[in-house]
């Protein structure tokens, strides 16, 4: 049997991605991959991590969750949309990207993107969104798509709740009660003083900044042990990065 990683945010960090899968955790082809997402928008290799994705998933059991950063993205190849916003919070990493890519190139990517999945339950009742969702009754009763990949009031609520609170108390969180446990990313816990994936409630939370000063994180759901990367930064040691 092989181990089931979940991966969180990348941003680009395509030389820390591959010491992390290749180097720290030794990936096999018996493991499943559970992407976070933020592939992109950071650091210079945003467009090479799509890329290399695209190749690992031919030879590896791989899943995809849609991330901000590549919906982001992903509407800027279709359709040329470009915000002052999003080049400052790292899109200008992927606009030079994919100024390098040939088209047909491109439209592989267009094709990855277009896959990806906004949510993913397993088979054990355990949720791996990027951001969260505000339905009570479940991700599948969500209004808009965006909230799986912006949303952070799932995790704020994590990391305030009175750690003793039963889960069966009728002031139990609702959208903590519908899953055994949930894997996200997108909000770095580095804003709380962590650097490990940190652990609130059913929450894992698995993206320890590598867009900024930490690095990318590999958790084996089951065993609950982690590896990480060099802190992404010093592996692009002429960039800023989102810093």
């Amino acid at each position: 049997m092989g181990r089931t990683l979940s991966i969180g945010d990348i941003h680009g960090g395509l030389k820390a991605l591959k010491q992390l899968l290749h180097d720290k955790v030794k990936v096999t082809t018996e493991d499943t991959i559970i992407f976070l997402g933020d592939y992109v928008d950071g650091w210079s290799d945003s467009a090479n991590v799509v890329s290399y994705l695209i190749e690992l998933a031919k030879d590896f059991d791989c899943i995809f969750i849609r991330g901000n950063h590549d919906d982001l993205t992903h509407q800027y190849l279709k359709s040329g949309a470009i915000t002052d916003r999003w080049v400052i919070h790292g899109g200008q990493s992927s606009i030079d990207g994919y100024a390098k890519l040939s088209s047909k190139e491109i439209q592989q990517h267009l094709l990855f993107f277009s896959a990806m999945q906004n949510y993913y339950i397993d088979d054990q009742n355990r949720l791996f969104v990027h951001a969260g969702f505000t339905n009570l009754h479940g991700p599948e009763n969500e209004y808009y798509d965006t909230g799986f990949y912006w949303d952070r009031t799932l995790w704020e609520m994590a990391i305030s709740l009175d750690p003793n609170i039963e889960k069966t108390s009728e002031f139990y969180p609702k959208r903590l009660q519908i899953f055994d446990e949930i894997f996200i990313g997108h909000t770095p816990v580095t804003r709380i003083g962590e650097s490990l994936p940190v652990n609130k409630a059913s929450i894992w939370n698995i993206d320890t900044g590598a867009a900024f000063k930490g690095s990318i994180s590999a958790l084996d759901i089951n065993t609950k042990e982690v590896w990480q990367s060099d802190p992404v930064y010093t592996l692009y040691p002429n960039e800023d990065g989102r810093n």
